[in-house]
């Protein structure tokens, strides 16, 4: 098998992986997330954190990432403008964090049960 081969493989594994999930106390909700998306979502957001919109890049991280338990998005981009004004920065800042984070979390979790 060639590296693009293994390389493509593992992204499918990855993005068609299963849905990981964050529970939001503040807004009694179950989120979902996957640990891999696309480079074109991931550079929506790296483009803002790069400008120094910090706070929309958070509030992308949401709109992009957050699921429900069938994958589908829980917010579209309509949702902006009500994230970005009328929802508390610190529960957006825990939960673009927690979706962030995932992968990283679960790594350090599996490598603590080895």
């Amino acid at each position: 098998m060639s590296i693009t081969n293994k390389i493509t493989e593992h992204y499918q594994k990855s993005i068609n992986g299963e849905l990981k999930k964050y529970h939001c106390e503040e807004w009694a909700t179950d989120i979902y997330f996957k640990t891999t998306y696309p480079f074109r979502d991931e550079s929506k957001i790296v483009e803002l954190a790069q400008k120094g919109q910090i706070v929309d890049a958070l509030v992308e991280t949401v709109i992009i990432k957050a699921r429900d338990a069938e994958g589908k998005r829980l917010f579209q981009d309509a949702d902006r403008a009500k994230l970005m004004n009328e929802a508390d920065p610190a529960v957006i800042i825990k939960v673009a964090t927690a979706i962030n984070n995932g992968k990283v979390s679960l790594t350090q979790e599996q490598t603590t049960k080895e």
